[in-house]
C-alpha cells in the first residue's frame, strides 16, 4: 500500500516536472533565507552565543531564564498579547469592510478611494504627524485642543505616562493597518463571479448578508487567509510603533513587546542565543495563532 502511493506520487511529480522546475528557483531562495534561518535560530536558542566565542550548548537554560527570571519579558509578552488581540481582529474587519464598501463604487473613486486609505502604511516618517498631535508640551495638537476647551489645566506628557502609552500606539498601529492585507480584500472582491450571486437568488439568498456569507467570502478563501497572515504577522511583530512613539526603551517598559525586547538582547547585547529563544517563542506563537485561523476560516460559509 505504501509502495504503491508513492508510486502514484512520483507519477504525478513527473507529470508536474515544468512546474517543479519553474518553482526551484523559488523553492531554493525559501529555503535558504526563510526556512534555514528559522531552523538555525532554534538551535542556537538551547545555545550560549555571544557572536565572540564558538556557541556552547547549554540545554533549556535560556528558555528557563525567559520564562521565570526575565521580568521584562513577561510584560513584552502580556504587551504584545494584548496588543495582538485587539489590533489584529479589529484591523482584519476594517480592511476587509473598507474593502467591501470601496468595491461598490465606480473605477475611478474605487481606485482614488484605495490609494487614499493604503497611502499611510506606505508613507516615509509616518510617526512624525503622531509626535506632534502627541506631543507633551501646549503646542501639541491634542493638548493644544483639550487646552482650548478647557478639559484639561496643564498639558498632558502623552507619551511619558504609563496609561497612555499602549492606547497611543494601538490607535496608531490600526491606522496603519490598511495595507497589503486590504489590497488582497479589494483584488479578492474583484475576482468574484457575478453569476454566482445570480444563482444564489435562485437557490434562495435573499439579502446582502446571506450572499456575503454564502458565496462571496467563500469565493476568497486565499485572499482572506493572506490577509489574515499579514494582520497576525504585523499584530505580533510590532516594534517599529513602540519605538518611534514611546522610545526605546520605554517608561517602565509600558511599550516593551517581544520583538522590541528581542532587538534589545540581539542588537545591543549581543547576547544572540537568548534572542533566539526569544525569537523561538515568537515563531511558536505566531504558527499558533495562524493554525486557529485556518481552520475557523474554513467554516465560512458552513
Amino acid at each position: 500500500m505504501h509502495n504503491a502511493w508513492w508510486t502514484l506520487k512520483w507519477r504525478e511529480m513527473k507529470a508536474s516536472k515544468h512546474s517543479y522546475f519553474l518553482l526551484a528557483p523559488y523553492m531554493v531562495l525559501f529555503m535558504l533565507f526563510t526556512v534555514l534561518p528559522v531552523i538555525i535560530s532554534i538551535i542556537l536558542s538551547f545555545t550560549y552565543f555571544n557572536m565572540l566565542e564558538f556557541p556552547r550548548f547549554v540545554g533549556w537554560q535560556n528558555y528557563t531564564r525567559l520564562f521565570l527570571e526575565d521580568d521584562i519579558f513577561l510584560t513584552a509578552m502580556k504587551n504584545t498579547l494584548m496588543f495582538a488581540a485587539i489590533t489584529g481582529p479589529v484591523s482584519y474587519l476594517a480592511c476587509f469592510i473598507f474593502a467591501w464598501i470601496i468595491n461598490e463604487l465606480s473605477p475611478k473613486v474605487r481606485a482614488f478611494m484605495t490609494l487614499v486609505f493604503y497611502a499611510p502604511s506606505i508613507s516615509g516618517n509616518v510617526y512624525f504627524i503622531w509626535l506632534i498631535i502627541f506631543s507633551g508640551d501646549r503646542y501639541g495638537i491634542a493638548n493644544g485642543l483639550l487646552l482650548k476647551l478647557g478639559v484639561i489645566l496643564e498639558p498632558i506628557l502623552w507619551l511619558k505616562t504609563e496609561s497612555y502609552i499602549m492606547p497611543i500606539i494601538i490607535l496608531v498601529q490600526l491606522w496603519l493597518s490598511l495595507g497589503t492585507g486590504f489590497l488582497a480584500f479589494i483584488a479578492g472582491l474583484q475576482t468574484v463571479d457575478t453569476t454566482l450571486y445570480e444563482a444564489g437568488a435562485v437557490d434562495g439568498i435573499r439579502n446582502r448578508w446571506q450572499e456575503l456569507w454564502y458565496i462571496t467570502l467563500p469565493s476568497m478563501r486565499p485572499q482572506l487567509m493572506f490577509g489574515a497572515v499579514i494582520q497576525l504577522t504585523t499584530s505580533f511583530a510590532v516594534a517599529d510603533v513602540s519605538i518611534a512613539l514611546a522610545g526605546f526603551p520605554s517608561v517602565n517598559y509600558a511599550a516593551e513587546t517581544i520583538v522590541t525586547h528581542l532587538i534589545d538582547y540581539g542588537t545591543t547585547r549581543f547576547e544572540m542565543g537568548f534572542a533566539s529563544a526569544i525569537a523561538t517563542v515568537l515563531f511558536v506563537l505566531m504558527v499558533g495563532m495562524n493554525l486557529i485561523v485556518q481552520k475557523l476560516l474554513h467554516k465560512v460559509g458552513e
